[in-house]
């Protein structure tokens, strides 16, 4: 079988929330004035949980060798997340809004048509690192969260994604994210005491303050 006469064999999900989906990107339509700002964050955006991250290990410096092993295993669960998402996208092959509702209004691009939906990529990303954050530090989780609903909406307003992708994506990634920080966490401690006595000592502990 081709891929051209597999095209039709893909998932159709218009029928889900269509409307909806509808609904939002004729609010796009009708802000011009936000599409751009909003294109450009969609993939910006993402730093934001990369900087999240960051934070959670420089704090993790001070609080010992299991909060280390957790701020060091937000990274790899959100990756592996995002893996596992992938793979499902291959195996349910949803077809992209703009081949199902073509008269939308779409600001991005329409991307290829192996190029399928669901899950939404950025928000398993977004998702899985509130998850992975959650166990590292709640109150960067709580921000993380956020700014992972706004990248979910953005993924919409701008015409990739439905919203029941954005919502499968945390349905995967938050239990993905969470066990598998979870299993570093608790398995990859004698790891991260061995790199914290040797040259990266420096990158993985600090003194803790002492108060003045």
């Amino acid at each position: 079988m081709t891929v051209s006469s597999a095209v039709p064999l893909a998932f159709d999900g218009s029928g889900i929330d269509g409307s909806l989906f509808t609904r939002v990107t004729d609010f796009a339509h009708q802000t011009h004035w936000l599409n751009g700002p909003l294109k450009m964050w969609t993939n910006a955006g993402l730093v934001v949980f990369a900087v999240l991250m960051v934070i959670g290990w420089w704090n993790a410096r001070r609080r010992g060798t299991a909060a280390m092993t957790l701020a060091l295993a937000a990274p790899v669960a959100s990756v592996a997340a995002f893996a596992v998402a992938e793979v499902i996208k291959k195996l349910v092959a949803e077809t992209r809004p703009c081949y199902s509702l073509p008269h939308d209004h779409f600001v991005d691009a329409c991307p290829g048509r192996s190029d399928y939906a669901f899950p939404s990529g950025h928000s398993t990303f977004a998702f899985a690192a509130v998850a992975a954050l959650w166990l590292v530090d709640r109150r960067l989780a709580g921000i993380a969260a956020v700014f992972a609903l706004f990248e979910g909406f953005t993924r919409v307003y701008l015409g990739d994604h439905y919203p029941h992708d954005v919502l499968g994506a945390a349905v995967i990634a938050i239990p993905v994210a969470y066990a598998i920080s979870r299993l570093l966490g608790r398995f990859a401690v004698p790891l991260v005491e061995r790199l914290s006595a040797g040259a990266l000592k420096s990158v993985l502990t600090a003194a803790p303050s002492t108060p003045h």
